[in-house]
């Protein structure tokens, strides 16, 4: 088949050819029939004949078609070597880019795995609040109903007294006997006396006023703003920093860099919530202390510290992608009448989360160049570490409820919405994670309280699959029980005696079971007695035996005998000491003080045996939200799960 030539060609009736028969590299010219090309015209780009270099082509520059074809082929393998150069590129980006994908679709499931979770326990607080209310009614409308039934009862008894009376003398009198007129007298006649003179409640002694007072357009309003869904269109590949601290700064000042976002058209992102990490580091591997600062108008304030001398690469990443120009050089000088020894740094990393400042930025006030606050009040080194993110992976959460702390040096956590008991020991060193997602025996729907019984054997309450289940200590399901029995079991604890403890959240109950199964002990109904619950949360047991029951919707903690009878109850809604906003976790110590996890005040307290309020834990450094389980570790320290920044904190307690 003939090749036919561009259009725009100026040599298009020479630019065709064909191979001579059984000679395949021999190229003949299509205008001068049987002609062999062996010469190539260079204006032309076109394999021409000695008739043709003599016509038309008489003016131009030619070369033999051997040497041209010689240079097209070096040429060529030039540009195929460098276009395949591109494949790895795309490959990698082509990964990148179905990573990113399936971590977004990752992300999209777990977002909508919170979203029906937090609604399904909003739901929860509406039924729970409900049926209080619906208690309140029941309660106030009997006393109310009691006293007012009482006196109608007193006055009907005293109407029937003196109308007996009073037709007794009647028909003595009207009889004219007057024998029976002086019977009634002795009979009757000081009665009628007494029933003339009687005091009768004839006045009401309540009223019937009963109101629902219920204010509803605020939360009404706020739940039309429930929730929002975050994200940026930033894209690292565009997105820049600036400012002095990306070259240089000096020994134990603060520096800083300003990043700045961009979209993928380099668009200025002008909303915050980007995540960025930033690491400052040397071939050997040390680090600066730093923070990032979100403004909220799609910059960010990188502000570090270094504590040395030297050469020093800044690394800043978004979304784990370094951004325009990173890493940086950055070189570090000291400056006259500077000091190593100045100012105590404040650490911006998380112990156990590694060398990287990897956050989303939180505003605050203030100077982006001020130097971090040093600390005034001692205590806040309560914070000794914490663990997590939110996530899936190992070390991240996505809602986890109950801790427990092992004798042998453990720290267990129920992730619940991943399905999993994760183990890490007193340090944070992350051990052992173990738990498959179903409804079948041995698999995890929805974990919310870890115990350790003394043989090892680790106890998860399964809230969504009604039932307790008993795994090895190295995470072998070994048997179940409850089943059937339990409604939504929540927290869970072990006694003296090796029995389990279990708190039916939904039912409103506590049973205690043997190991093997058997229920040993069942108390507790829907109500706000003293033997009563709304919702409890977690349990306790003191060297006593004595069983201590967080009363969320009650605003107390209540505190058991093993067959159910009441000893204590402390605490009431409100913020102030010994005050409860919906208690979650609770623990005892070796001297009988209870430590409770204020969940609606993110806040730890701590009250001696007898209830009265000693002191708060304190978690100013780095604020609770939404504290859940809380546990003593063996190491004397306390444990609890920060529910709401999806991690779990470790403080130190002086008992």
């Amino acid at each position: 088949m003939a090749q036919q030539g561009s259009p725009d060609s100026s040599s298009e009736e020479c630019t065709v050819l064909e191979a001579l028969p059984n000679r395949a590299a021999t190229l003949i010219c299509s205008e001068h029939a049987g002609k062999v090309t062996e010469l190539y015209c260079t204006p032309c780009l076109t394999a021409v004949c000695d008739e043709c270099v003599a016509g038309q082509h008489a003016d131009h520059s030619t070369l033999p078609l051997a040497q041209a074809v010689e240079q097209h082929r070096v040429i060529l393998q030039e540009r195929v070597t460098a276009a395949k150069t591109r494949l790895p590129q795309v490959t990698e980006a082509q990964q990148s880019l179905r990573d990113i994908m399936q971590q977004l679709s990752s992300q999209r499931n777990s977002i909508e795995e919170d979203i029906h979770t937090a609604f399904s326990e909003l739901h929860k607080t509406l039924d729970v609040r409900k049926s209080v209310l619906l208690m309140e009614l029941e309660v106030t409308y009997g006393l109310k109903q009691k006293v007012l039934q009482s006196q109608l009862d007193s006055l009907l008894q005293g109407e029937e007294g003196i109308s007996s009376s009073c037709n007794m003398t009647e028909a003595a009198l009207g009889g004219g006997n007057d024998a029976a007129v002086l019977q009634a007298h002795r009979d009757v006649g000081e009665r009628l006396s007494e029933l003339a003179c009687k005091g009768l409640p004839l006045q009401p002694e309540e009223n019937d006023q009963l109101d629902l007072l219920m204010e509803s357009e605020g939360l009404r309003k706020s739940i039309h703003n429930l929730g929002t869904i975050v994200t940026t269109n930033a894209v690292a590949s565009q997105t820049e920093a600036s400012g002095d601290g990306l070259e240089h700064c000096i020994v134990g000042q603060p520096a800083s860099v300003t990043i700045t976002t961009r979209d993928k058209s380099g668009g200025l992102c002008k909303s915050g919530n980007a995540i960025i990490s930033a690491e400052v580091f040397t071939p050997e591997g040390s680090i600066a202390d730093g923070e990032i600062v979100d403004n909220k108008n799609g910059t960010y304030e990188f502000l570090y510290t270094v504590r040395k001398q030297g050469d020093f690469s800044l690394a800043v990443r978004l979304y784990d992608q370094h951004i325009k120009g990173s890493p940086f050089r950055l070189n570090v000088n000291t400056s006259t009448g500077s000091s190593e020894g100045g100012a105590k740094r404040r650490s911006a990393k998380s112990p156990g989360g590694g060398s990287r400042s990897r956050q989303r930025g939180v505003r605050r006030t203030g100077s982006m160049f001020s130097t971090p606050k040093k600390k005034v009040n001692p205590i806040e080194d309560d914070l000794i570490f914490k663990i997590g993110s939110k996530g899936r992976n190992k070390g991240e959460f996505t809602n986890l409820q109950g801790v427990a702390a092992s004798s042998t040096g453990k720290i267990l956590i129920a992730d619940s919405n991943n399905q999993c008991v994760q183990i890490f020991s007193n340090q944070g060193e992350f051990q052992n994670r173990f738990g498959v997602r179903g409804r079948s025996p041995g698999q995890l729907q929805r974990p919310t309280g870890v115990a350790v019984h003394p043989n090892g054997d680790i106890i998860i309450a399964d809230y969504d699959n009604k039932w307790v289940s008993i795994f090895s200590s190295d995470g072998k399901y070994k048997a179940k029980l409850g089943s059937g029995r339990l409604m939504g079991p929540k927290g869970i604890s072990v006694d003296q005696n090796g029995h389990v403890i279990v708190v039916d959240n939904k039912a409103c109950s506590v049973l205690i079971f043997q190991p093997s199964g058997k229920l040993i002990t069942k108390f507790g109904s829907r109500g706000n007695g003293d033997k009563q619950f709304a919702g409890p949360h977690f349990a306790a047991v003191n060297n006593n035996n004595e069983i201590i029951i967080t009363d969320f919707h009650n605003h107390s903690v209540k505190v058991f005998n093993t067959e159910g009878e009441l000893l204590l109850k402390f605490g009431s809604n409100g913020e102030g000491n010994g005050q409860f906003n919906a208690p979650t976790g609770v623990a005892v110590d070796i001297n009988g003080n209870i430590i409770v996890a204020d969940w609606g005040n993110s806040r730890i307290q701590v009250f001696d045996g007898n209830g009265s309020f000693l002191s708060y834990i304190n978690t100013s450094a780095d604020p609770l939200y939404g504290p859940q389980g809380l546990a003593l570790t063996s190491d004397g320290h306390v444990v609890v799960a920060d529910s709401g920044n999806h991690c779990f904190k470790v403080y130190r307690y002086l008992q």
